[in-house]
């Protein structure tokens, strides 16, 4: 690393030489003083540099804290908004395909009063895990939405990629073999899912995915849970 100090460090050192060479008390004396000053301004920039690291790290640290659900540790209601509109924006650029997943635990409250709300928190977890597991891309995410829902973003991913997506994570969900002795669709923990998928258009806004997709995720609810449901996004949907 680079010495900050360098073009000083040289005067001090040129003046010490100069100052043994001619033997002068008072050019070693303020040779002596530069030396001292010299210290010092290393010193408080030293400081000054573990500081602003110390600054940097809590800044990334709160806006993790800011960003994350505290209970699943997956992103958060504020992540998903914030972070669908700039990818709505940046896929319809290029005419790129979005995909959104909008899913909720069956029967979560009959699991709550079964077990207790303890174990529904491990629950929650569980599923989270589930969730972001079954996620193949580092521009796929997973947040909670909201009590037991959860949301999927899929960047440039068609309706085959958004159908296979909701296939995993349900098989996932089964497989992992949560008892849930009070979900009529499952003797485990099963989810329902809602699935949408258009091209990209800068006159979208997330809330626009969101709607559609919980539209047909109440469709795999009423249909008896414990599946996936996929519509086509409708531009004219309020």
């Amino acid at each position: 690393m680079d010495d900050l100090f360098a073009p000083e460090q040289r005067i001090f050192d040129e003046a010490v030489k100069s100052a043994q060479e001619t033997g002068c008390v008072k050019c070693k004396d303020l040779a002596k003083e530069y030396g001292r000053l010299l210290k010092q301004l290393r010193r408080a920039t030293k400081v000054s540099d573990r500081t602003t690291r110390t600054l940097n790290t809590s800044k990334h640290d709160l806006l993790d804290k800011v960003h994350f659900d505290v209970l699943t540790e997956i992103y958060n209601r504020r992540f998903l908004d914030e972070n669908l509109a700039r990818i709505i924006k940046s896929i319809s650029r290029s005419g790129g395909e979005l995909s959104v997943l909008m899913m909720d635990i069956d029967y979560f409250k009959k699991y709550n009063d079964t077990y207790g709300h303890s174990e529904g928190d491990a629950c929650l977890k569980a599923v989270a895990e589930v969730i972001t597991a079954s996620l193949a891309r580092a521009d796929d995410f997973a947040a909670r939405y909201g009590g037991e829902e959860f949301c999927v973003v899929l960047p440039n991913t068609d309706e085959g990629g958004a159908r296979l997506i909701a296939r995993k994570i349900l098989e996932n969900i089964r497989t992992k073999g949560i008892p849930h002795e009070k979900n009529k669709a499952a003797e485990c923990v099963t989810v329902s899912i809602g699935a949408v998928t258009s091209v990209a258009a800068h006159t979208q806004t997330g809330d626009d995915y969101i709607r559609q997709a919980d539209m047909a995720l109440y469709k795999s609810k009423r249909n008896g849970r414990n599946q996936y449901t996929y519509i086509d996004f409708k531009e004219d949907t309020q």
